[in-house]
């Protein structure tokens, strides 16, 4: 199950830049653990999908798992061996622009050890190197 957005307003948007940090969600809001970025990359649904597959199967049904980024924006791609122009090409998946200290993914009810290893896990699925923060460091 690939997220994406049910409509929106316009088909195909510009690349954009993301430069500077994360001016909000870089706190934890539902949970006691949250694995937070460190580094800036447009995250693909896939990958989102695959982090958290890995957290919940970490976990054994134990605890409450949220995703804090959504894939709003989308990626077009021309197909192979096509000439220049002819507008731009059809979109081809989704990815969520993350900045430096947003928090992607927050943990509740586990242990400290349990939710570690879990967020250990689902950090390796993501291009981008995370660290885990708790309730108590905030």
């Amino acid at each position: 199950m690939a997220l994406l957005p049910s409509r929106t307003k316009y088909r195909k948007v510009h690349k954009g830049r993301m430069y500077g940090n994360a001016k909000r969600g870089d706190t934890l809001a539902f949970g006691d653990f949250g694995l937070q970025a460190l580094e800036r990359e447009r995250i693909t649904s896939r990958q989102i999908e695959a982090t958290r597959i890995a957290i919940t199967r970490s976990l054994k049904r134990k605890g409450k798992v949220w995703i804090r980024i959504f894939p709003h924006k989308p990626v077009t791609k021309k197909p192979a061996e096509t000439r220049m122009g002819k507008g731009k090409g059809s979109v081809e998946y989704w990815v969520a622009p993350v900045k430096p200290g947003t928090v992607l993914f927050e943990v509740a009810g586990c242990s400290l050890s349990a939710a570690r290893e879990a967020l250990r896990l689902g950090d390796t699925k993501l291009p981008i190197s995370c660290r885990m923060i708790t309730r108590e460091e905030i």
